[in-house]
């Protein structure tokens, strides 16, 4: 017996696509009953800003083969019999390595993606044509236990000041769970280790003056009830869901742009595939302007080289990542043997 099936016709600038969408009536979110084929139509709709936001850049998906809550995997590379205007630029991983990494550069690719049982997306902070640069600062502040989104609103605005004393200008989304996302658009003109570097100088600067409620401790034992600001999301492939992207969350939220005005009062679970296409209608997209005067990161990391000569050094890589120049030991603090480090 054939399996289910449906065509979506879907607009582009190539004109229109169709695209053949299987089993569309497959429940993926099952608490709101969200299927496969309304998560298509939600990508058709917001797809001029997802695109902005995610499009032309490295991109990894997240791939649910059944339904949330249930295994996935990810997909950087361009499966085989992938349409042609799906598109994959070669990347520098950690490890040296060099591979093609899939592209998003028009709605009837990202609709593609649905039907290859995507869910959440995930974009690099680079663009295609300079993949080891940056176009985006960017940081995550991460609510640790006894903590939630309110705390971490109650600190994003001292992040903004910290950041535009520094000369950048920052951008809000909620992370569709509940932390918030703060991006500073930037000049490509420095490699993710230097972008890392400024991150953690911001990250510092903000601590200093919120020592109560921020840390940069990378060891949850030494975290608290604290705002983590979560600095190795600025490394090479390492990435957040992207703006407009859903999550893989039982409300099918979705990780969604705001408004600094918005902040103070703003619910985060509102933001669903099913709400957010009539808030583009409504208000438009928050982030229209991201890259409209991209920053510079000079500032950021003159403050990373004044607290490297006050003693303040490396912080620690992902487990993932090969050992790096000046960094920390690579061991929770309370299993720290003194006799091993110097």
């Amino acid at each position: 017996m054939a399996s289910e099936f449906t065509m979506l016709t879907v607009p582009g600038p190539s004109g229109e696509r169709e695209v053949r969408l299987s089993s569309p009536n497959r429940v993926i979110w099952p608490e709101p009953g969200i299927t496969k084929r309304e998560l298509a139509e939600y990508l058709i709709a917001v797809s001029g800003p997802f695109l902005a936001a995610n499009g032309n850049r490295p991109v990894s998906l997240e791939r649910f083969p059944d339904a949330v809550g249930g295994d996935s995997f990810f997909s950087k590379n361009p499966p085989k019999g992938a349409p042609d205007y799906v598109e994959a630029v070669t990347v520098t991983y950690n490890s040296g390595r060099r591979h093609p990494q899939l592209v998003l550069t028009e709605p009837a690719a990202v609709v593609w993606a649905a039907q290859m049982n995507t869910i959440v997306f995930h974009p690099w902070a680079s663009l295609a044509d300079a993949t080891d640069n940056p176009v985006e600062l960017r940081i995550d502040l991460d609510p640790q236990p006894g903590t939630d989104f309110s705390d971490a609103a109650a600190v994003a605005p001292a992040l903004r000041e910290v950041l535009s004393e520094a000369g950048l200008a920052a951008f809000l989304k909620t992370s569709g769970n509940r932390g918030i996302h703060v991006f500073c658009p930037i000049e490509p003109t420095h490699e993710f280790l230097e972008v890392r570097h400024a991150v953690i100088a911001a990250a510092r600067e903000l601590e200093r003056r919120m020592p109560e409620k921020v840390t940069t401790n990378w060891w949850k034992e030494e975290r608290g009830q604290r705002i983590f600001v979560d600095f190795n999301q600025a490394n090479r492939d390492r990435t957040m869901a992207g703006a407009y992207s859903p999550r893989a969350l039982p409300a099918a939220t979705v990780a969604t742009p705001i408004t600094w005005d918005e902040l103070a009062g703003v619910d985060p679970t509102a933001f669903t595939i099913r709400t957010v296409p009539q808030r583009l209608a409504d208000i438009g997209d928050p982030w229209a302007d991201l890259q409209a005067e991209p920053g510079r990161i000079d500032v950021l990391l003159e403050w990373w080289e004044r607290d490297l000569s006050n003693g303040l050094g490396e912080l620690p890589f992902p487990p993932d990542f090969p050992k790096m120049p000046g960094e920390p030991p690579r061991v929770q603090p309370s299993r720290i043997n003194p006799d091993n480090w110097a």
